[in-house]
């Protein structure tokens, strides 16, 4: 039997009843590059300095999350509020896992332990690749409930 050729597309074919599928996956070096943006994200929160998150994010880039149990839905200058107001602590530890990378759309986990000395989170950065550049379009997060203060 021969091999048949991977396609874009799914084709289905009534005798063999199989789906061909093309899987498409960015190759490594976009993986660095999605990486290294997200990097920006974690050292503005380490320094307690937005400047570096704000060569990452776009202007209209939105913010959604609970912080100690209220609603954040803002613009993402709150973030940089936020970061600006709170150092990090010296116990603070982050770790960036890039989730999936396409062609323009990268999806990209931070976890973080002790942000002002006590808080966790699970961030995930919404990337859009614009002008050649991993750009970051909107930030989700969750606040880790045994460190919610009311």
């Amino acid at each position: 039997m021969r091999k048949q050729e991977a396609s874009p597309t799914f084709a289905s074919s009534k005798q063999d009843n199989q789906l061909n599928i093309s899987i498409m996956r960015a190759n490594i070096e976009e993986y660095k590059a999605v990486e290294a943006a997200a990097m920006k994200f974690v050292k503005s929160v380490a320094e307690g300095n937005s400047k570096h998150a704000r060569e990452l994010f776009t202007d209209e880039a939105v913010l959604f999350g609970y912080l100690d149990g209220q609603l954040e839905h803002d613009s993402i200058e709150q973030f940089y509020k936020n970061v600006d107001t709170v150092g990090a602590g010296d116990d603070f530890k982050a770790r960036i896992d890039v989730v999936d990378v396409e062609e323009t759309l990268a999806v990209v986990r931070v976890l973080e332990e002790k942000w002002g000395g006590r808080i966790g989170f699970t961030d995930y950065l919404l990337l859009m690749k614009m002008d050649g550049k991993w750009r970051c379009v909107a930030k989700a997060y969750n606040q880790n409930s045994n460190t919610i203060q009311k």
